[in-house]
């Protein structure tokens, strides 16, 4: 497709739009869908940039800046009621320079604003608006606007002239409203170091304060909106294991056994929803993340592990298969999400009716999968029904008089026959840039579904992954944060860093391939010195060769997904373990976990994958080296003895002795040989090493002895 000549827009770019003159802004040479999106509207709009920047500071004018995604529903409606609206956009351009971010490009501003707006406000959300100074100071802020005042809220227009007016004749009020609301982010970024040291009392009180907040009846934690917080299920998952405690694992499948009859699970199609709008799962915000269905297929192939549950294994075999159908580029890279909408409305795509279900199946199969999935003529959503598992397949099958392995075979036909019809409607629009970080979390997913499933899918794609970051996101040794349509850009983040290295070690783990531990490696020294702090002891979320920012991000919290610092913390404790010479990466994972160590126990469900790494600090891990080459069955055997069980701190390493060098550095594979030629595995715990075996089944038995 043949883009439009950008052109500048003037103030009266809005009135000539009226005119019916399609006039691209300057967003239309962005990589990024979201920001696409807007590059025809009547506003003036500029990338984050010198050049906006810049313009503000010569003209002293206030910034409008805007963030938010192209998954974003709100987003959406924003910019339908204001931004395409000449009148509006003409007093946008009069008074503001405009900025268009898009937060899953640029997570160190939607951090800065966004921290910026709950200081103001008290809460936060997307789109993100944001009044600032031609220096970039926030002095104004909010979410949504509507296009007149309602419920409260003040109309976009008359909330434009109020600022406008204000920026203008009372400029020493602005001043001082963006000096507190820098203050109060620097408080909030500041490191709350304790002298006291990391013990396992801090996860004991940790669990006690997620079973406060833990809703027995309907899984999950809170009320409504209700997340999954995969990395606090995870968290739940290794406290039992470390304990052995029944009540956190009852508290995970609760959860998991929910979700996946919810709503929030795509039932046909696989993969979850990124929320509940309700307490029982049912009615989902229906836009679909990379990065939730990578945490969640972990969480439920552990959990799989853990208990042997078939269910488990089917609901992340289901996510990662619609990843690899619906969410992978050609080339490798792994797209950042799916839309809420299609057609304009939010989750028409996922919606049915008796009468379509009647029209696709037929009259005899039809009343089994309405009953099955909950579909009434009455509906649940606007006269339509999500589909969700309301009743137990025995009560289904008896109900319709059939056994339920027979009512099961009409399920599977059913479901597969509806996905074939929902494929005919129009989709929601895709988002497919690829980000570093998002397809790290998603490539160790990947690779971890491969060795537990045995899926050659899942590792080629873990594999294609892999080689595509690295050989197309980096710039020399920087790594770069997003890709599209062949141009890479931006420099990475520490998230950036440390996912991708996490997805590396799984892919390690799995293969046994010691160019992907290697690649791990590489990339900490560079993590470490752009990042660390030394003196204050933490990482931050922007390099040193970063540009300046009014203050430096650090983000502490596991919100959606593990922030820079817990991945950072958990990957060089990995690495500690596995490589020799590396003592001073546990040191300064150590030091990380001390500045958020009362935060982590205090408010849990923020500092899920923190906890993570803390079980893992605190652990004995099961020390394991498996000799022989990758390819022979007998090699895999033993890897299939390792990878069947839940050992969420276990080290694995592996050579082969055919391979000069594959082994260097690595103090696990030290000494160690094939027996009588055959592939050979040496487990060590607690400072005790058992006999080393060449029986899959002898291993999994010493395996047991050591949980």
């Amino acid at each position: 497709m043949v883009r439009p000549k950008q052109r500048q827009l003037s103030v009266g770019a809005g009135l000539a739009l009226q005119n019916g003159e399609d006039m691209a802004n300057r967003l239309i040479d962005q990589t990024s869908p979201y920001l696409l999106q807007h590059a025809h509207n009547p506003v003036d709009w500029y990338p984050w940039g010198e050049e906006a920047l810049l313009r503000a500071r010569e003209e002293d004018k206030p910034i409008f800046l805007s963030i938010g995604y192209s998954a974003c529903h709100w987003c959406h409606v924003m910019e339908r009621e204001s931004f395409v609206d000449p009148q509006t956009a003409l007093l946008m351009n009069q008074s503001f320079i405009n900025i268009k971010v898009d937060r899953e490009e640029r997570p160190d501003l939607d951090s800065i604003y966004m921290k910026a707006v709950q200081a103001m406000t008290g809460q936060g959300g997307w789109p993100l608006s944001v009044f600032l100074t031609s220096g970039g100071e926030p002095f104004y802020g909010g979410t949504y606007f509507p296009p007149e005042d309602r419920h409260g809220m003040p109309g976009f227009p008359r909330l434009l002239t109020a600022v406008a007016e204000a920026y203008t004749t009372r400029q020493g009020d602005v001043t001082r409203s963006a000096a507190q609301i820098i203050s109060a982010i620097q408080r909030t970024d500041q490191p709350h170091g304790s002298p006291e040291p990391l013990t396992a009392d801090l996860l004991s009180r940790a669990y006690t304060s997620l079973k406060s907040d833990f809703d027995p009846q309907e899984g999950g934690f809170g009320t409504a909106p209700k997340f999954p917080q995969a990395m606090a299920l995870d968290f739940l998952l290794r406290y039992h294991h470390r304990t052995r405690d029944p009540e956190a694992l009852a508290m995970v499948e609760t959860t998991l056994e929910r979700m996946a009859r919810g709503g929030i699970y795509d039932q046909l199609g696989g993969g979850f929803h990124r929320y509940s709008t309700d307490p029982s799962w049912l009615v989902p915000h229906f836009e679909k993340m990379l990065y939730d269905n990578a945490l969640l297929s972990r969480l439920y192939l552990h959990a799989y592990q853990a208990t042997g549950n078939p269910l488990y294994r089917r609901i992340a075999q289901e996510t990662l298969d619609y990843v690899l159908r619906e969410m992978t580029d050609p080339q490798g890279g792994f797209y950042s999400t799916q839309d809420a909408d299609s057609q304009g409305e939010e989750g028409t795509y996922y919606l049915w009716t008796p009468h379509e279900i009647q029209q696709a199946l037929g009259p005899h199969e039809a009343p089994v999968i309405q009953r099955y999935f909950g579909v009434t003529h009455e509906g649940n959503f606007d006269g339509r029904s999500i589909l969700y598992r309301p009743r137990d397949v025995s009560e289904v099958a008896q109900g319709m008089g059939l056994e339920p392995g027979e009512m099961m075979a009409v399920v599977e036909r059913g479901k597969n026959r509806l996905l074939e019809v929902r494929g005919h409607r129009i989709p929601p629009a895709k988002d497919t840039k690829v980000l570093t970080s998002w397809n790290g979390l998603m490539m160790g997913s990947m690779a971890r579904g491969a060795a537990i499933l045995h899926r050659a899918d899942y590792l080629q794609a873990a594999v294609s992954n892999a080689s595509f970051i690295l050989e197309n996101l980096r710039e020399g040794q920087r790594l770069l944060r997003t890709w599209r349509d062949g141009h890479a850009r931006l420099k990475g983040y520490l998230e950036d860093y440390a996912c991708l290295m996490d997805g590396l070690l799984a892919l390690y783990e799995t293969t046994l391939d010691i160019s992907w531990l290697r690649e791990a490696q590489a990339l900490a020294r560079p993590m470490l010195e752009l990042f660390w702090d030394e003196e204050q002891g933490v990482f931050y979320d922007t390099g040193l060769d970063h540009e300046a920012l009014v203050v430096r991000p650090r983000e502490i919290t596991d919100n959606a997904m593990p922030c820079g610092g817990s991945m950072a913390a958990e990957v060089l404790l990995r690495l500690s373990l596995l490589l020799t010479g590396e003592e001073g990466f546990a040191r300064r994972a150590a030091s990380a976990m001390g500045s958020v160590r009362e935060l982590m126990v205090d408010f849990p469900l923020g500092f899920g994958h923190w906890l993570g790494a803390l079980d893992l600090h605190l652990s004995s891990p099961q020390e394991i080296a498996v000799v022989g080459p990758r390819d022979q069955s007998a090699t895999q055997a033993l890897l299939d003895a390792i990878h069947s069980r839940y050992m969420p701190n276990k080290v694995l390493a592996g050579c082969n002795p055919l391979e000069p060098g594959s082994w260097d550095d690595i103090p696990l594979l030290e000494d160690k040989v094939m027996m009588g030629g055959s592939p050979t595995a040496y487990l060590c715990h607690k400072y005790v090493c058992y006999q080393p075996v060449t029986d899959p089944s002898a291993l999994a038995q010493q395996i047991e002895r050591s949980l």
